[in-house]
């Protein structure tokens, strides 16, 4: 019998446990992910393509299942990974899309069928920058995010198609789902110092998190991008007047109705690890997801703590972490029971005071003993990847979070 997994993710917190995932016989499994990002050229991408939210994330859950052993597998993730370089054109773009089309030299071990979607997809985005060559500089852009581009210009600019058309030419296993309905928004944050992060890129951008002033406290999604004469008028006003600006000029968005259903048909939900401020708590605002985890048959909704900080989550608790994702989900007490249970890495030599291990989100000591925290059942677990420091390890995590909904899914039974 299979067992549905839904995990909201990012584009690598939860990649290693996304893997464990998919190397477990009867796990279905699909991630929820936002297109907020728009960090270097993915921000290019969007500001030459109006309208259209950005693919980077979607496109490194595209590498979950391929195996470099593998040549079919690896030429895939050639694509998705390749960046152009410095100084290209699209005559050089051109040259690349040949290549795929043809199968040659890197791309000699495409299969066929793929080999033919990518190519149509990355014609797509070349002729629209022979019509508009100027505003867009390809040096540095990863390939896959143009075989995207290209699929969203083909589909009539909806974006969720462009993710399903991407899913199927490098052959997902994965549900891989858009959170929304495709409506573009703009990803900004208030520190509680009033600074104002423009953008998805300057909130994970390395700063001290760890004083108390520079603690984000507020997450918008916008209609518009913030300039910077707009940015300067909200950093001169009071971090409550900018809050009020700024919820005033918020986007509308829908929420994707396959995701929702994603949410409720889950046996288990899993609140992935990764930027929070980023990659999860902004997918957490769509209208209509926290009903749906409300009302899902999910015997366990397990919020993963991270192994190590992020940028934008230094200086707070593991306990805080699980704090904010009740708050953005519109249930800061947990009344609706939206988390059921956290697990966080302990490692089997932990001491005494092994959980306040310097980069490593602290959990206290009063947490663990009393194995709980917000009405939600707090377990431990070796969870680190020792070859990969900071990463989870994929198969145990894994097996973790099937355990605790196995054990949940008994006593309800009872």
């Amino acid at each position: 019998m299979s067992v549905a997994v839904t995990m909201f993710n990012g584009g690598r917190g939860a990649a290693s446990i996304a893997r464990g995932m998919l190397v477990t016989p009867g796990v279905d499994l699909s991630l929820v992910v936002n297109g907020y990002d728009n960090g270097h050229s993915t921000g290019a991408l969007r500001r030459y393509l109006p309208g259209m939210l950005g693919p980077s994330d979607f496109r490194k859950n595209l590498l979950l299942h391929l195996d470099p052993a593998d040549p079919a597998q690896a030429a895939l993730a050639t694509v998705l990974e390749h960046r152009l370089p410095a100084g290209a054109t699209p005559a050089g773009l051109t040259e690349v899309i040949e290549a795929v089309a043809a199968r040659r030299g890197r791309f000699a071990a495409l299969p066929e069928e793929a080999s033919a979607l990518v190519a149509a997809h990355l014609r797509a985005f070349a002729r629209r920058l022979a019509a508009a060559p100027q505003g867009f500089d390809l040096a540095d852009c990863a390939l896959g995010n143009l075989v995207f581009a290209g699929a969203y210009l083909r589909l009539g600019r909806d974006f969720n198609a462009a993710v399903d058309a991407c899913a199927r030419a490098f052959g997902s296993p994965v549900r891989l789902l858009n959170v929304t309905n495709g409506e573009n928004a703009f990803l900004v944050a208030l520190r509680r110092d009033g600074t104002l992060l423009a953008d998805e890129a300057d909130i994970v951008a390395p700063r001290d998190q760890r004083r108390p002033q520079a603690t984000i406290t507020d997450l918008f999604l916008l209609r518009e991008p913030v300039g910077g004469r707009r940015r300067a008028e909200l950093e001169a006003s009071p971090p409550e007047w900018a809050r009020d600006d700024l919820l005033e000029d918020r986007a509308e968005v829908t929420p994707n109705p396959r995701a929702l259903e994603a949410i409720r048909n889950a046996d288990l939900i899993v609140y992935g690890p990764g930027t929070p401020h980023s990659s999860l708590l902004p997918s957490y605002l769509t209208p209509g997801v926290a009903d749906a985890v409300a009302r899902s048959r999910a015997a366990a909704k397990v919020f993963v703590v991270n192994t190590r900080d992020d940028h934008d989550s230094r200086g707070l608790s593991a306990p805080d972490l699980v704090d904010r994702t009740l708050a953005y989900l519109g249930d800061p007490g947990n009344r609706r029971r939206l988390v059921t249970h956290v697990l966080s890495h302990q490692g089997p030599d932990a001491a005494a005071g092994a959980e306040a291990t310097p980069g490593v989100p602290t959990v206290p000591h009063g947490v663990l003993g009393r194995g709980e925290w917000a009405g939600a059942r707090w377990l431990t677990a070796d969870l680190e990847d020792p070859g990969h420091p900071g990463a989870h390890h994929g198969r145990r995590t894994a097996e973790a979070l099937l355990a605790i909904r196995h054990e949940a899914a008994l006593a309800g039974a009872r």
